[in-house]
């Protein structure tokens, strides 16, 4: 179920079973800064360094800034992830990096709370979220990378229906240090893992 919304540019609104896909708004800021509080031990190794004002209200009001110039570039969408049933955020998902032309690709990004980890909702989520990325959007192609580390999250990409396509050096700079990636990618012919 798709409808549109609009938040400084618009974008697509996504219903599975348990959740709801949406773009974040201001108004989202406490429950985030909760989650990500909360969260901070278990996403601080997987993630770009936290500064001191990492959870702070300007820095939300930034963030969302960015958000809604990557949409009006056509650069990329970002998602919250919220329970149907309790509207609790459960965590987030980017799409970025969205190149046009020759290409129709768009790097994928996410993160869940703590509390809410290892319980389906990422599974469901992107499961969810491919068939807009792929309609929507009109990508042919979505790409990921993980940590080699990150058993959890390679395990995610995999049983949803992307590919490890290799590895490379020194891709990301992670809690300040440059690490290597697994990337993984779907294609729009390739099957979505369905629930």
């Amino acid at each position: 179920m798709l409808e549109k919304l609009s938040l400084m540019g618009s974008g697509p609104r996504v219903v599975t079973e348990r959740l709801i896909l949406r773009p974040p708004r201001l108004s989202d800021w406490e429950a985030w800064v909760k989650l990500r509080a909360d969260s901070r031990d278990f996403l601080v190794p997987w993630e770009p360094v936290w500064t001191k004002d990492s959870l702070s209200k300007a820095n939300f009001r930034a963030r969302l800034r960015r958000y809604a110039r990557d949409v009006k570039d056509d650069m990329g969408q970002a998602f919250f992830v919220f329970g149907r049933e309790n509207n609790d955020l459960i965590g987030g998902i980017t799409l970025g990096n969205i190149r046009r032309g020759v290409a129709q690709t768009g790097t994928l990004g996410y993160w869940t709370g703590q509390r809410h980890a290892r319980q389906g909702y990422m599974y469901e989520a992107l499961c969810g979220l491919m068939p807009v990325l792929f309609s929507e959007f009109g990508l042919r192609r979505v790409e990921a990378a993980c940590l080699p580390s990150n058993i959890p999250s390679s395990r995610l990409l995999e049983k949803v229906g992307f590919i490890k396509e290799g590895l490379a050096r020194e891709y990301l700079c992670i809690n300040g240090v440059w690490h290597d990636h697994s990337l993984y990618a779907i294609l729009n012919t390739d099957p979505i893992s369905s629930r």
